[in-house]
């Protein structure tokens, strides 16, 4: 047992611990988790950032072709010296410029020029979609090939085309990607810091202080000062806050009746081993009072009798109700009608009481109970009755106090009722009916014995309620079902 509960203490190390490690926490979850949706963020952001580029790249090779292509053919039909040709292709990074007006392409400067063209691409009206295939291209497959691209420059009807190098154009997308990137990776980064603790603020730290809290109080739940303070405010944690404070203020309370109720029973238990020791002597006296021949003695002598029966009673209930649990019942199948008139024996009604005791059950009704149990349930409910009926005066003197004890088997359930004519059960009864200490009717009562009767009931699979009737008086019905058959045993008999 001990390594069973070692194991156990080991295995739920990190329960009563501290705080979570840090790496482990809601908040570094929360920071990597801002970091990776930013990055995803950028990243859909990052293709067509690179692709506006590339148009822009090329159209400012375009504008500075054309304007080149402006002044060269302004001095046409002059020949251009190599060097002048030279600076503008330097100038625009290309290998060949042409300029195309009225449908007519004009050869501009050219130098080295390649034996094919590898793509070539109109920078008219280039759609998002196309830019960025050719963008993603250009970065994975491109760095080698000649591309020709041509389009308007300003908005009058020239032309410019362009044959150029792909590979300033790769670097170029390149260098920005790397620019995109960082500045990226720049932006989640701070974005996650500025998240993180803001959420540590608003609800990591109120989530720890609640945890704090739980901890502090299961270590002593009886010190006042473990019950949190919960913070202002109108948010969820603030709210859940408040209710842990009043749950645990609550449980402080209910664990304290608890600590009183504890040693109250372990008082009562001692003071009531002693106090049935000394009723018990003055039982073993009081029965010699029977034999007295004096009138005197002999009228109060059965009176004195009964009222030392029930202080043994009241003490023997006490100390059973302290057990801590009932002993399972040994059921077995007998006639029910032999119990109800050992109960009616037990009674033992005074005829001068004005108390009549009917019973009204048929002799093949059988019971599958604990005799011993089923005994102390319906011994305890008579008994109310009986005392009940004997401390009432009716208004109508004819009428007679009356208690009947009935029974009827309903298929598998042998239903058991318990009616008076009496003055009925208080309301203040009522609510705490099957409650220990607190289920009495009558004054000077322990109330247990309902309590005591329904925990027996429980144990047969039965139930045990109080009847609501038109006319006066208590009616309580008991229902006790049998036990289910196994179905081999059956066939066996068969």
């Amino acid at each position: 047992m001990r390594d069973h509960e070692r194991n156990g203490a080991i295995a739920n190390d990190d329960l009563p611990g501290g705080q979570p490690n840090w790496l482990k926490g809601l908040s570094a979850k929360l920071l990597w988790l801002t970091v990776v949706f930013v990055m995803l963020a950028e990243v859909l952001f990052f293709l067509p950032s690179v692709a506006n580029m590339r148009l822009m790249w090329l159209h400012d090779r375009l504008n500075t072709a054309g304007a080149a292509g402006v002044v060269i053919d302004g001095l046409q039909p002059l020949e251009l010296p190599r060097k002048v040709q030279d600076d503008a292709l330097m100038a625009t990074g290309t290998k060949a410029i042409a300029l195309r007006t009225d449908g007519a392409s004009k050869l501009l400067a050219m130098e080295n020029m390649p034996p094919q063209v590898d793509a070539s691409y109109d920078l008219t009206d280039v759609p998002l979609l196309d830019s960025m295939r050719d963008a993603l291209e250009t970065l994975l497959i491109g760095g080698n090939r000649i591309l020709r691209v041509y389009g308007p420059v300003g908005e009058g009807d020239v032309e410019v085309e362009l044959v150029l190098e792909e590979r300033s154009l790769r670097d170029a997308m390149l260098v920005f990607a790397r620019r995109i990137i960082l500045i990226s990776l720049v932006i989640s980064i701070i974005t996650a810091l500025l998240i993180y603790l803001a959420i540590n603020r608003m609800l990591i730290r109120p989530m720890r202080k609640l945890t704090r809290s739980m901890q502090t109080f299961a270590e002593n739940p009886d010190d006042p000062a473990s019950i949190l303070k919960p913070a202002r405010g109108g948010d969820e944690l603030a709210f859940a806050g408040r209710h842990l404070a009043s749950m645990q203020e609550q449980l402080q309370r209910t664990l304290k009746q608890q600590k009183n109720l504890a040693d109250l029973g372990l008082a009562v238990s001692k003071i009531n081993h002693d106090m049935r020791n000394i009723l018990a002597s003055a039982q073993l006296m009081s029965d010699r009072l029977v034999d007295v021949e004096d009138p005197m003695v002999k009228s109060f002598a059965p009176k004195l009798l009964r009222t030392i029966d029930r202080a043994v009673g009241y003490t023997s209930e006490v100390l059973a109700y302290g057990q801590a649990t009932e002993a399972e019942p040994r059921r077995r199948l007998f006639p029910l009608v032999s119990l109800t008139q050992e109960v009616r024996d037990i009674l033992a009604v005074d005829p001068e009481s004005g108390v009549e005791i009917v019973e009204t059950v048929a002799h093949d009704i059988e019971v599958d109970a604990d005799s011993e149990q089923l005994f102390r349930i319906v011994h305890n409910i008579c008994r109310n009755a009986v005392q009940a009926l004997v401390n009432f005066a009716p208004g109508q003197l004819d009428v007679t106090r009356r208690m009947t004890i009935s029974a009827r088997r309903i298929g598998s359930v042998v239903s058991i009722t318990v009616d008076d004519n009496g003055p009925g059960m208080p309301p203040k009864a009522r609510e705490n009916l099957f409650a220990a200490f607190r289920g009495s009717a009558r004054s000077g009562g322990t109330g247990l014995g309902l309590a005591i009767a329904r925990e027996l009931v429980l144990a047969h699979g039965g139930t045990i309620a109080l009847v609501e009737k038109p006319g006066p008086g208590t009616m309580f019905r008991i229902e006790i079902p049998d036990r289910p058959v196994v179905l081999d045993d059956w066939r066996f008999r068969a």
